[in-house]
């Protein structure tokens, strides 16, 4: 791996994994999609809120990890664009994490979400 940090150039060599390290972060990788797959059909079904992700993400590293415009875009009614706007207008960067999420942003979203019902 090489980093370009202010005009320079690092070289980073990464232990390699083990068979063993190998399949069980593959399987960690596996059971985290999964799990974010879960949230987002509980999402699209109505099965769960946006406030009740939110909380969620605090314990579950997998749910912390999934993206905000992959959450928005999980509720019914909301594509890539409605997305982006809702996003914009409430403040939060295309590239934020749930778990990156301040507590003004869930607070913000949670909002605009309820009003948007």
């Amino acid at each position: 791996m090489t980093y370009v940090i202010a005009s320079k150039e690092f070289l980073v060599s990464l232990r390699p994994l083990t068979v063993q390290e190998r399949t069980a972060a593959l399987a960690k990788a596996a059971a985290a999609r999964t799990t974010r797959a879960d949230v987002k059909s509980k999402l699209k079904t109505g099965a769960a809120t946006v406030a009740e992700v939110l909380t969620a993400g605090d314990g579950d590293e997998a749910i912390g990890r999934l993206k905000i415009t992959e959450l928005l875009e999980a509720l019914p009614g909301i594509g890539k664009v409605r997305a982006t706007v809702i996003m914009n207008e409430v403040g939060i960067a295309s590239t934020r994490r749930l778990r990156g999420l301040g507590v003004h942003q869930r607070k913000a979203l949670i909002e605009f979400l309820g009003r948007a019902s």
